[in-house]
């Protein structure tokens, strides 16, 4: 009987390489970690490192690597598994569209008798068959990747191979006499580099490939060298430097460049060149104009630093330049000793640092040694660690200046604390002083109760021995505070303020001044005018009637008028216009903004109506009013129970205050509950700014006062007038505050709603008479005219004013890019 034909005949070769693959790709996945640690530890061990370890650290290592390989050996040879011819028939079988291989072992199940059944089946045999001699074997897979994610196998490989090339004979243990070592190939050699210091900026150099006999490198420059071969076939000969660290072998070498000398290599293939130091130079610094006093006592100082590499770091040294002082009253004692004052000089971020050309900064006012005679000296360090210092300079260091004489004085009563805190009673007895028949000396009426408790503060923690440092620093605190209580008087005179801001701003334009200057002093001003104009709103209902009569005279008088919006655009088209370099344009409109202010009134809307969140800015502005006046009654009756002098009036006085002046006690304290409820209920309405952040500003301002009300409310039950008088004042300060805040919000609401009215008139305009949003012709219309426009209103002006606002948001840089962009695009065409 014939034996029965193979039906996987056809594809016979592929099947048989197939599997041989798939039987080196389980050998693989069993033996690779095994395998890779006996490299790695045959590498070490051709690297000497068994002689190199201490004790019996040797055998510790060989015996892990061992144990490790074994492991490693017998789980690989545990999962191997010898691969089945079904199984390469699989995988080839994968490969082949429409699975021949399997086709080709099935039979026919059906219609086995009949000769149409048969043929059919015969045909399709054959075309599998024709499909299985196609087959091409398939390679191995042993997907070693996903097994090893560390790459241990290519760490073996690495270590394996520079085995092979650098375990020379003679250096590298037992593996130094293998056939085949780099060593003993190519004999003794050598390589060199030399590395520029990082903050040059240099390119390293390859001593192998330089040809020229003499080149130049910077100072510091790291030269490297490494000597293949048997040692002392190769040696060193340099006047670069003193000092070169080498290895234990003496084969690698490494020295700095640091004077100019010759290199030479003796030895084969040995070179030698002349090389030229090029030097790092110190940096220089100097004062490029003397300290000067900026805006609210800020000193600054230009300077310019240079450096062959660039400049890394600088400071300013101040130190108190005693032999200067004049030694008098509380300056007389012997000082404190203080450290010298450091301050960080400001470095361009990005910007080379070759020369640096910059201007120090800093707020001096609070130091001890403001506005008294010190030295200070610039230096700058390069990165090289190199320094260099300008010559000390004898100047007076800025910081604020007071002109109020009360306010003065406390700031001298200030520096003598600081300047030693054995000055504490004599600083006290002045303070005293001041009290004496004062009490019209002070713009802010509060000031004599704060000085009295200084002097009980400074009195009782002399007493108590505990007048330390940090009780010192804090009453120093307190009286700077006070200081500019005083100096602006609580906000004092607001139209005193607008004239200064006006005269500086105006004086900054004729000199030129820069735009960081610039801005701040617009900051200023519109502060002052904010301030100004809330004065004004104060005297409006009294004035209310005579103002709407003055609407009905005519456009005369209206055009006088002006709201606070519109001045805040004409400080915006100000300040663009100095932006942009039109000067004479800014001061032009300088000149018209000078002129409303000077004749300001205030508009509480269109025809006279109030603006949105008027009403509850006026429940606000009563509320600080009786506030304030609440806080002056509490003032007279802490007046008449002390003294001129801080103590009480009338021995018959002392003790626990009469009937009297505990009933006026309870009826203030009983009204000042009154007006924190009246408070609370306002915070409840509806107030400006609603879900913006000058709104919840507001709403947190409006919550100190809330708080300090019911604590100056608890003290005046308690009979602490002083504590009172205190909390009252925290009172009046947070609901200032609050109604900046809301007013900011106020004003923001009223410049969007016009912006949005404008721009749908001009919309609704154009749809009716063919022009576009901003109020151009778009051709000619039926009538052949311009059209119907809103009535007293000329189109092409409110054209202008519409551009006018487009510029202005478009250059407000908080707003998101996209916006900006889009905002240019309009008016990019115009």
């Amino acid at each position: 009987m014939a034996a029965e034909k193979d039906p996987l005949a056809p594809a016979a070769r592929a099947l048989r390489w197939t599997r041989a693959a798939m039987v080196l790709e389980r050998v693989i996945q069993s033996l690779w970690l095994a395998v890779s640690l006996a490299i790695l530890a045959v590498a070490l061990w051709a690297f000497d490192l068994h002689t190199r370890l201490p004790g019996d650290s040797a055998l510790w290592v060989a015996g892990a690597f061992g144990l490790a390989i074994l492991l490693a050996l017998g789980e690989g040879l545990w999962h191997f598994r010898w691969p089945t011819r079904a199984e390469a028939v699989a995988r080839l079988d994968r490969t082949l569209a429409g699975r021949p291989l399997n086709a080709l072992t099935d039979r026919q199940a059906l219609g086995s008798g009949d000769a149409a059944s048969e043929a059919l089946w015969q045909a399709h045999r054959a075309r599998m068959e024709r499909l299985a001699a196609t087959a091409r074997p398939q390679p191995a897979d042993p997907q070693i990747t996903r097994r090893d994610p560390y790459g241990v196998r290519l760490v073996a490989l690495t270590a394996g191979l520079m085995a092979v090339l650098f375990a020379v004979p003679g250096q590298q243990g037992p593996l130094a006499g293998m056939p085949g070592a780099a060593g003993a190939a190519i004999g003794p050699s050598w390589e060199g580099w030399i590395i520029p210091p990082a903050y040059t900026g240099r390119p390293g150099l390859y001593l192998n490939e330089i040809e020229r006999e003499t080149f130049e490198v910077p100072q510091g420059s790291r030269i490297v060298l490494r000597f293949y071969g048997q040692p002392g076939a190769l040696t060193l000969e340099q006047s670069l430097d003193a000092g070169v660290t080498a290895d234990d072998s003496g084969q690698a070498l490494e020295f700095d460049a640091r004077h100019s000398g010759r290199l030479t290599i003796d030895g084969p293939s040995g070179r030698s060149w002349q090389i030229a130091v090029q030097p790092d130079a110190a940096p220089v610094i100097e004062p490029t104009g003397p300290m000067g006093r900026g805006r609210g006592g800020v000193a600054e100082q230009p300077f310019t630093a240079t450096d062959d590499y660039g400049v890394q770091t600088g400071e300013a040294v101040v130190t108190l330049d005693l032999d200067a002082i004049d030694r008098r009253y509380g300056l007389s004692v012997v000082p404190e000793p203080r450290e010298p004052l450091h301050l960080s000089l400001p470095m361009p971020m990005t910007a080379a640092r070759e020369t640096v050309s910059e201007t120090l900064r800093e707020d001096l006012s609070l130091h001890p040694w403001a506005n008294m005679p010190v030295e200070i000296a610039l230096t700058a360090t390069d990165a090289a660690g190199q320094t260099g210092t300008s010559p000390a300079r004898e100047i007076v260091l800025p910081g604020r200046r007071f002109f109020e004489p009360s306010a003065r004085a406390l700031i001298e009563l200030r520096r003598d604390l600081l300047w030693n805190r054995d000055n504490a009673r004599r600083s006290a007895m002045l303070m005293r002083a001041m009290l004496h028949e004062g009490q019209e000396a002070f713009l802010f009426r509060g000031a004599p109760a704060m000085i009295r408790g200084a002097v009980s503060f400074i009195e009782t923690r002399l007493d108590a021995g505990t007048f330390d440092g940090a009780a010192r620093n804090e009453l120093a605190q307190d009286l700077w505070d006070l200081a500019l209580l005083i100096e602006e008087g609580e906000l004092a005179n607001a139209r005193e303020r607008l004239q200064r801001a006006r005269d500086r701003l105006a004086e900054a334009m004729e000199r030129g001044a820069d735009a960081a200057e610039i801005q701040e002093l617009m900051d200023e001003l519109r502060e002052a005018t904010r301030d100004y104009m809330e004065m004004l709103a104060e005297q409006m209902p009294e004035e209310e009637t005579d103002q709407g009569d003055q609407r009905d005279r005519g456009g005369e008088q209206e055009s006088q008028s002006v709201t606070q919006s519109q001045i805040q655009e004409m400080m915006d088209a100000i300040q663009q216009a100095m932006e942009e370099g039109r000067m004479d344009d800014a001061a032009e409109m300088m000149a018209q903004l000078n002129a409303l202010l000077d004749n300001l009134q205030m508009q509480r809307g269109e025809g006279g109506e109030s603006m949105p969140g008027g009403q509850a800015m006026e429940g606000l502005g009563d509320t600080l009013g009786e506030q304030q006046g609440l806080a002056d009654e509490t003032f007279e009756e802490l007046q008449d129970q002390f003294g001129p002098d801080g103590q009480p009036g009338d021995q018959s006085q002392q003790g626990e205050p009469g009937k009297d002046q505990q009933e006026a006690m309870r009826e203030l304290a009983e009204r000042q509950r009154q007006l924190r409820e009246q408070l609370r209920a306002q915070q409840l309405g509806e107030l400006p700014g609603e879900g913006t952040n000058e709104g919840e500003q507001g709403l947190q301002s409006l919550e100190e006062a809330d708080r300090a009300m019911n604590d100056a409310a608890r003290a005046l039950e308690e009979g602490d007038m002083r504590g009172a008088l205190e909390r009252q004042a925290e009172a009046l300060e947070a609901l200032r505050e609050g109604m900046r805040n809301f007013r900011d919000a106020l004003d923001a609401d009223q410049r969007e709603r016009a912006a949005t009215d404008g721009e749908s008139d001009q919309q609704a305009e154009g749809q009716g008479t063919g022009r576009d949003p901003l109020g151009r012709e778009l051709g000619s219309t039926e009538q052949g005219g311009v059209g119907p426009g809103l009535p007293g209103e000329d189109p092409r002006a409110r054209a202008r004013e519409l551009l006018d606002e487009i510029r202005r948001r478009q250059a407000e840089r908080e707003r998101p890019e996209d916006e900006r962009d889009y905002l240019g695009r309009l008016i990019d065409p115009y």
